[in-house]
Parts: C-alpha cells; sequence; structure tokens
C-alpha cells in the first residue's frame, strides 16, 4: 500500500488524479496540501511514501527534495509540459515527471516506484531520448564545447599562501585569454574578495547555491559573478564563517559542473579535511565543503610554505589528502622559496620524495614586495606588474599542460 501526498495548487489535472489515487486499491490519499510547508509537515509525520506535485510548484527546490526524502517520501511531479518541466525537474532532483495528459495513469506509477527514490521510472517517460537526467548528468554537459579544466588550491593552516596562489593563477589564465571563474569554497571565511578589492557584501557562493536549490544555476548564473576583466570573474566566499551550514553537501559540485561548462575554474579552499567527529548525518560538514572541492577538481594544487614548519605540514597533508580523496592527481608548490633557509629546491624534493617518486613539486619565490603592491591596491599580482611570482606562476601553469602526478 502507497500513502500518497498531493500537491496540485488547483491545476486542471488534480481532479483525475484523486480519481485515479482514490479509485485504486494499492494506493490512499494521505492529505491534499495546500503548499509545500503544508507538505513538508505532512512528510514529517512519517506516515507518506509518495509526494505527487505540480512540477513547477512554487517554493519546491532541491533543498525540500532532500529533506522528502530524509523522511522516506518519495516525488513524483506532474508537468504540462514535459520539455519545460524536465530540465529544472533533474536540477533539484525530481526523477520521475509525468506527463499532465497521462495523469490517469499516476496511482500505477505511484505502485510500481522502485525502493531508491533517485531511480526514474522510463515506463512513464514519452520517449527514450527524452528520459530524465539527474541533476549532476544535466551540469556535466558541457554547452558549446569541451568543458575547463578545474583546480583547487588547497594546503594546510598556517596561511601557506592559499588565496595569494588561486587568484594568482586564476589572473594568470585570463592574461593568457582563458574564461576563468575564480571561486572563493573556503568553509571558515574566504579572503578572495579582500584580496581583489571587492566590497560587496552579498556572498556569490551563497546566492549560487541559492540557484542550485531553485534549478534556476544554468539560466542564472552570471548573475552572481563579479566581473574583474574580460576573461576573468569571481563568484565572492561566505561573509561570515558561522554561513558555511548554509552550503548543503553537493551544492559546490553543481556549482563547479555548471562553471566548467564556460571556462576554466579555480577554487580557493580551506585548510582541513577532517570530517566532523561522531556518526554521519545528513547535515552538511564545515570541512565537508574542502573535501567536496577537492573531490570535484581535476587536479589538487597542494601548496605548503618553504620553512621547517610549513614543509612539515606539507608532509602531513599530502598523507591527508591520500586519506580522504581516492586516486587524487597533486602538483605541490613550495611557496616562499628563499635562500635564507639553508637548503636547495633539491633537497625539498628529495625529503617529498617519499610521498610519490614522481610527485610533481614546483617552487614559488619569496616575493613579498609584489604581494604587498597586489594587495594593498587590491590588484591582481598580474595586474601589478610583472615580477619574480608572476614569473613563477606562469611557468606553474606551463607545467600543468602535461598530466599531474597521482599519489602512491
Amino acid at each position: 500500500m502507497s500513502v500518497v501526498l498531493l500537491v496540485s495548487t488547483g491545476a486542471a489535472w488534480e481532479s483525475r488524479a484523486l480519481t485515479t489515487l482514490n479509485e485504486h486499491p494499492a494506493t490512499v490519499l494521505l492529505k491534499r496540501c495546500v503548499d509545500v510547508p503544508d507538505l513538508m509537515a505532512a512528510a514529517r509525520t512519517g506516515q507518506a511514501d509518495v509526494a505527487v506535485v505540480a512540477a513547477d510548484l512554487p517554493g519546491l527546490d532541491h533543498g525540500v527534495v532532500d529533506d522528502l526524502r530524509q523522511h522516506g517520501v518519495r516525488v513524483v511531479g506532474v508537468a504540462s509540459d514535459l520539455d519545460l518541466a524536465r530540465p529544472r525537474a533533474a536540477r533539484i532532483g525530481v526523477v520521475t515527471v509525468l506527463a499532465a495528459d497521462r495523469v490517469g495513469e499516476l496511482a500505477g506509477l505511484v505502485v510500481g516506484l522502485p525502493a531508491d527514490p533517485t531511480h526514474p521510472v522510463p515506463a512513464y517517460d514519452t520517449a527514450p531520448d527524452t528520459a530524465p537526467d539527474t541533476a549532476s548528468d544535466t551540469a556535466s554537459r558541457p554547452s558549446g564545447g569541451p568543458a575547463g579544466r578545474v583546480l583547487a588550491v588547497w594546503g594546510a593552516g598556517g596561511a601557506p599562501g592559499r588565496t595569494t596562489l588561486a587568484s594568482g593563477l586564476a589572473g594568470e589564465l585570463a592574461r593568457r585569454g582563458l574564461t576563468t571563474l575564480l571561486v572563493d569554497a573556503d568553509p571558515h571565511g574566504g579572503a578572495v574578495a579582500q584580496h581583489l578589492g571587492v566590497l560587496d557584501e552579498v556572498s556569490g557562493l551563497l546566492s549560487a547555491a541559492r540557484l542550485v536549490g531553485a534549478g534556476t544555476l544554468d539560466e542564472r548564473f552570471v548573475t552572481v559573478q563579479r566581473r574583474l576583466s574580460d576573461h576573468l570573474r569571481v563568484l565572492t566566499g561566505l561573509p561570515r564563517p558561522d554561513r558555511w551550514a548554509e552550503l548543503r553537501p553537493g551544492t559546490l559540485t553543481a556549482i563547479v559542473e555548471r562553471a566548467r561548462q564556460d571556462g576554466q575554474v579555480v577554487l580557493d579552499t580551506g585548510f582541513s579535511l577532517e570530517p566532523d567527529a561522531g556518526e554521519p548525518t545528513a547535515r552538511p560538514e564545515r570541512n565537508g565543503l574542502t573535501r567536496e572541492a577537492v573531490e570535484v577538481a581535476d587536479e589538487v594544487v597542494l601548496v605548503g610554505s618553504a620553512d621547517p614548519v610549513g614543509l612539515a605540514r606539507l608532509a602531513r597533508a599530502l598523507t591527508e589528502l591520500h586519506e580522504h580523496v581516492p586516486d587524487p592527481r597533486v602538483r605541490v608548490v613550495v611557496n616562499r622559496m628563499r635562500p635564507t633557509l639553508g637548503w636547495r629546491e633539491a633537497d625539498v624534493v628529495t625529503m617529498l620524495a617519499g610521498f610519490g617518486p614522481h610527485l610533481d613539486v614546483h617552487f614559488l619565490p619569496d616575493d613579498q614586495a609584489a604581494v604587498d603592491r597586489a594587495l594593498v591596491a587590491g590588484r591582481l599580482l598580474v595586474e601589478s606588474g610583472e615580477c619574480a611570482l608572476t614569473r613563477g606562476i606562469a611557468r606553474l601553469l606551463d607545467a600543468m599542460a602535461g598530466p599531474p602526478a597521482r599519489l602512491a
């Protein structure tokens, strides 16, 4: 027996849906809900199995669909125009959509739903080539050419230069004429906006997350990006560190997969991959955003300082990356390399060789004067003139044309 909640908001197909659900021996209509809050209140009672909703129901977003699944309620959308409804339905996680003119088959569809709530029901598609896609499938399909490359700049705590390197890489990519998006994905409160003199208080990351939830990221993504030049845009980070909880798992992946359709993506991440203590839950984890960033990236740029403390942290970070990310592709960047430390680049490479015999290790010079000029002016390094650091970042990008190393 399938217990059903119905939210149609007075759609023309409502009376037929009521008839088929009431007449079928294996379905029970528990409640006709008036809106999304009413639907969620009924779902939280734990009595319902399926929610039948209008595909264009106001307030229906990815968060609502996730919450319904958490309460064991599968979702079926009904739409007057499948071609219009399916893309949005897929983006918010509704994988089964029925044409309104076939609503007489609704009860049979409900009874035949698979146990896995993410599995679509091909028998109710109008044609094989219009089968609904999952949100990730829809997002990962590039439009108008090959997908861009995603680089995640990550490193342990202690300010090794993650933001400086991420903005430097994004600026150099843009200088080479490549459309690039710099994303501040630090769950502890990023500093990309401050580095680049962006004073807007609206968070691009949170705004994009809301678009993901509403299923409108594809159409409106450009509206939440801040344009810095013809080829460079930025998605600013959290306005306060405590707002990390607003980013549901999978949200950053959806944003990145959409962004790579337009060009290159550089992610400035947090410092820790460590999971929350205790039993796993459905709620977001603070460091889950950083793990998601390094998992979705094509390549992890792992940065550490050249001093003794920084190198020790870098070594531990290599181990941590291997523990939390399956088969990571990584390039190691030793930052602020200077002769006063008393060791050569070859010495550092030898020390790190134990983490992979073919590990890519690159060095950036200690060029504090150039960093200070850019930071005080709120400009990119490449906008402040050529210097030793910009030349080092350019060489790093040149090396990235080859395949990245994998941790042993």
